[in-house]
């Protein structure tokens, strides 16, 4: 077992002070916890893929799209006939 100094901030200290009163636990225990705490989250977030980023963005059907990937030039073409309304 090692044994740590932390300086802790008067926010941090008093954070700390209303964990220990809410939960009765010492302080080595409420810092374990948060320790514990904060790997989960760590390791929650690296698993995230770019394609739970894409599942988020929740662009519907077709995302942007204005026209099927097969009709490019038509889809490019209708574009900017709009855009320049010629």
């Amino acid at each position: 077992m090692a044994i740590r100094t932390v300086r802790l901030d008067e926010e941090a200290e008093a954070v700390l002070q209303e964990i220990r009163e809410a939960t009765g636990l010492p302080i080595s225990e409420a810092l374990k916890h948060g320790l514990r705490a904060f790997r989960e989250r760590v390791a929650s977030e690296a698993v995230r893929r770019p394609y739970d980023v894409y599942k988020s963005l929740d662009l519907g059907a077709g995302g942007w799209a204005n026209d099927s990937s097969a009709e490019v030039r038509r889809g490019v073409s209708r574009a900017l006939k709009k855009k320049f309304k010629r």
